[in-house]
C-alpha cells in the first residue's frame, strides 16, 4: 500500500452535484475515482502512480454513491475507520444533501430516472436513498447542502473548501442572515441577534447596514453588547479547535437578525476579525445585505427606541 496519503470519500444524494465536486477537485489537481468498488479500494491505494504524480502532494478523491458496485454504507464506515487507525490515512468525507422536492425538480428537468427508483417515482428512489445513506451521512465530516447552489456556486464552495494543502485543517465559514427570509441550510452554530436593538427602526440609519460605521456604533452602544457578543467569542474560540480534533473540517457559524442587513452583519463583522486576530482564516458572507429594507419582516419597533434616542 502506498505511503499515507489525503483520501475524501464524495457522496450523498444522486443528484446533489457529485460530478461537480469531483470536477472541481480533478481542477485542483486531486486524482479522482468515480464509482470504485469497495473491493477495488485496496488495489488501487497499493497501484503505482502514474508517470510524474508525485505522491506526497496529490490528495485522491473517490466518488461512491448508490450506483457503486457493492455499495455497502455500514462496511464503507468501518473501511474508513481501518484505513484512517491502521494504514495513518488522513481521510475525510464529504456527503452531499439536498431537499427532496429540489431533487424532484433536478430529475424531472434531466429527465433522468432515479437510480433507485427505475420504474417509479423519483420521490420513492429519494426516500429510500436517504434511508440507505443515512449512517454515512451521521459519520461524514464535511457536509454540503446544495438546494440552493448552483452548479458554479457550488464548484467555488469546493475550491474555497479544499484549494489549501491536506484535509486536517478546518475550512471556516462566517455569514449573516434573516431570520424573516428563512436559516441558512449549512449553519452548524446559529446565534441569534435580536435580542439587540434594531437600526432598521432608526428612520436615517435604516438605509444603511451593518458595515457601515453609524449603524456598527449604534448596535454596539447596546448595553448588552459587549457582553453577549465577548461571550460568543469564547465560545467559538473554546469549540472551534475541538471541532479539529473531532476531525469536522468544515464549519459554518450564523448570526441572524431580523432582516439581515444591520445586527447580524455587524456582528459577523466583528466575531471574524477576532478569529482571524487568533489564527483562524474565516471566510465572510452576508446573505441578504442586498434585501430591501420592509418594515412588514421587521415585527413592531422597539419601544425604547425614538429616532435613535433612548426614551427616558
Amino acid at each position: 500500500m502506498r505511503d499515507p496519503k489525503d483520501i475524501l470519500l464524495v457522496t450523498g444524494m444522486s443528484g446533489a452535484g457529485k460530478s461537480t465536486v469531483l470536477r472541481t477537485l480533478e481542477d485542483l489537481g486531486w486524482e479522482v475515482v468515480d464509482n470504485l468498488p469497495l473491493l477495488l479500494l485496496d488495489r488501487l491505494l497499493g497501484a503505482p502512480l502514474p508517470e510524474g504524480a508525485e505522491q506526497s502532494t496529490q490528495p485522491l478523491a473517490l466518488g461512491i454513491g448508490a450506483r457503486t458496485r457493492d455499495f455497502d454504507p455500514q462496511r464503507i464506515v468501518q473501511r474508513i475507520k481501518q484505513l484512517r487507525e491502521v494504514h495513518g490515512h488522513d481521510i475525510g468525507t464529504l456527503f452531499l444533501d439536498c431537499a427532496g422536492g429540489e431533487l424532484e425538480r433536478r430529475y424531472s428537468e434531466t429527465r433522468r430516472r432515479h437510480p433507485l427508483a427505475l420504474d417509479r417515482p423519483a420521490a420513492d428512489g429519494i426516500a429510500r436513498e436517504r434511508e440507505l445513506l443515512a449512517p454515512i451521512r451521521r459519520w461524514a465530516n464535511r457536509l454540503i447542502d446544495t438546494t440552493t447552489l448552483s452548479a458554479n456556486e457550488l464548484a467555488q464552495q469546493v475550491r474555497a473548501t479544499f484549494s489549501g494543502e491536506g484535509l486536517g485543517e478546518p475550512t471556516l465559514s462566517v455569514t449573516s442572515f434573516g431570520f424573516a427570509r428563512g436559516l441558512p441550510r449549512n449553519a452548524d452554530l446559529v446565534f441569534d441577534m435580536r435580542f439587540l436593538r434594531n437600526p432598521h427602526w432608526v428612520p436615517h440609519l435604516r438605509p444603511g447596514t451593518g458595515l457601515d460605521p453609524e449603524v456598527a456604533a449604534y448596535v454596539a452602544d447596546d448595553p448588552a453588547y459587549a457582553a453577549a457578543v465577548g461571550q460568543i467569542e469564547s465560545l467559538l474560540l473554546l469549540l472551534l479547535p475541538r471541532y479539529r480534533a473531532e476531525g469536522k473540517s468544515y464549519v459554518t457559524i450564523a448570526f441572524g437578525c431580523t432582516g439581515g442587513r444591520h445586527r447580524s452583519v455587524h456582528v459577523t463583522e466583528r466575531v471574524a476579525a477576532r478569529l482571524r486576530a487568533e489564527g483562524f482564516s474565516p471566510t465572510v458572507a452576508h446573505r441578504d445585505l442586498d434585501a430591501a429594507p420592509q418594515d412588514s419582516l421587521e415585527g413592531a419597533p422597539d419601544e425604547t427606541q425614538n429616532n435613535g434616542a433612548r426614551v427616558a
